[in-house]
């Protein structure tokens, strides 16, 4: 509950809407104080995000009137009446016509200030599902970059002018940011958008395969190669050619990519024939390529060619103001490919949303309002931390390793069970993370959501 929810308050009588108004502000509330129904209604409008508290009996437009008139622009705006003892039978049919509550005079302070505290929460929750369902219409067809917050702002604006430019592009961000995203926007917005976007992760190939996946290869360039490929590179001639993790990439490739660059050729495998490509090229990298202690291996001559224009996409902690939008068009999505309705938000699905740091930022947002959807809220909902009395009497080790299993558990449950996504998020080997399931008990295949790939692993 926000307690700063704002207020109109009406009432003709000057004392006693002095006296109520300085009530509700020691509440907490912010109160516009209004003698006329009139000058009231002129502020209102469907975007109010308070409480209308109004006396029925008034000159020109009474409560009844102005309530009337509310419910026309906005039925879910609350209205609580404050009436005389001989207007209780108009208030009565006012509550039958969905005014929130009414409250005879004379009242107990306490009594106002309950009411209104409970209709600035349904006002809330109300406009929360509002702005999720309106949400969707912000998406750009299935590729949104959703989001008010001025860091979103200025990437869209910047997206715009370099859309349309061949310059290349390095985005940076998080595991789950939506640099994709980005990638596909700068094709699509560009004269580009008619050749292909040819997207390939460097991180999920050896190097022995993206050599031939990247530069094609000739019939017996090697053992297995058959008939002719056509290389990723190749491949967006014309179009786009974006490189994700590009980090990953192992160093004797970076030293053919290098070139690729410079020259805009390509010569495949088995063949010294020299194919000249007419692309433009967007990596991404989850690390700082510029910083030397991050980069390792990453040739910088590589990072500085690749860094004409570089993009970076706020994690969602730092914006928080998107994360209802987001929420609300994954939600909708969700919604029509499971056949459900969007339910309603509670109030601790509010507060997770809010109050979450969302390591696995848009991804796990994503995961997240599809167990909604699906009614799984128990299990979307991190489960609430134990009492610290729990671990009395554990020695300090006994407390890391409970914690440890925790993080563990509640990591592979953002990411749907993934391996990949979980070892990057908790930062740590393979083979670590796996010694670490054996000795906590952890069954991975206990969590949802395993695709292919990680069955695999």
């Amino acid at each position: 509950m926000n307690e700063s929810s704002p207020v109109f308050l009406i009432d003709d009588d000057k004392d006693l809407l002095r006296a109520t108004k300085q009530t509700l502000e020691l509440a907490g509330f912010t109160v516009s104080a209004f003698s006329a129904a009139t000058d009231a209604l002129v502020a209102l409008d469907a975007g109010f995000a308070g409480v209308v508290v109004s006396d029925i009996r008034m000159p020109q437009m009474d409560g009844q009137q102005l309530f009337a008139r509310i419910k026309g622009f906005d039925a879910d705006l609350p209205v609580i009446l404050v009436t005389g003892h001989g207007d209780i039978p108009m208030a009565v049919q006012a509550i039958q016509d969905g005014a929130y509550d009414f409250i005879a005079k004379p009242f107990a302070t306490d009594r106002l200030v309950q009411s209104v505290r409970r209709a600035a929460e349904k006002r809330r929750l109300v406009l929360e599902n509002r702005t999720l369902r309106q949400a969707a219409e912000q998406a750009q067809g299935d590729l949104p970059l959703i989001g008010q917050t001025p860091a979103m702002d200025r990437l869209r604006y910047t997206l715009r002018q370099i859309a349309d430019t061949d310059v290349d592009v390095l985005v940076t961000g998080e595991t789950g940011s939506g640099k994709e995203v980005v990638a596909s926007l700068l094709h699509r917005w560009s004269r580009r958008a008619k050749g292909n976007f040819v997207a390939l992760n460097c991180g999920a190939l050896p190097e022995t395969v993206i050599e031939s996946e990247l530069f094609g290869h000739e019939p017996g360039a090697f053992t297995g190669a058959q008939k002719k490929r056509i290389g990723r590179i190749e491949h967006s001639s014309s179009g786009t050619l974006f490189l994700d993790e590009i980090e990953s990439m192992p160093p004797a490739i970076q030293v053919q990519m290098l070139r690729v660059l410079e020259m805009r050729e390509v010569t495949p495998l088995g063949t010294n024939e020299v194919r000249p490509v007419d692309l433009r090229v967007v990596a991404a990298a989850k690390v700082d390529l510029g910083d030397p202690g991050q980069r390792g291996d990453f040739r910088e001559d590589l990072y500085y060619r690749l860094n004409v224009v570089t993009l970076a996409i706020p994690p969602l902690r730092e914006r928080r103001d998107d994360i209802p939008l987001l929420f609300g068009y994954f939600a909708e999505r969700a919604a029509g490919r499971f056949k459900r309705d969007v339910p309603a938000v509670s109030v601790a699905v509010h507060r997770h949303l809010q109050q979450h740091d969302w390591p696995g930022n848009v991804r796990e947002l994503s995961h997240f309002a599809e167990r909604f959807v699906l009614g799984l809220e128990a299990t979307a909902l991190p489960k609430p931390a134990e009492a610290p009395a729990t671990d009395a009497g554990l020695s300090l080790p006994a407390r890391i390793e409970r914690y440890e299993a925790e993080l563990i558990r509640e990591t592979l449950l953002q990411n749907n069970g993934d391996v990949r996504k979980t070892i990057e998020a908790l930062g740590i080997p393979r083979k670590t993370f796996y010694d670490k399931l054996q000795r906590h008990g952890i069954v991975r295949g206990d969590f949802a959501g395993l695709d292919g790939d990680d069955r695999r692993n």
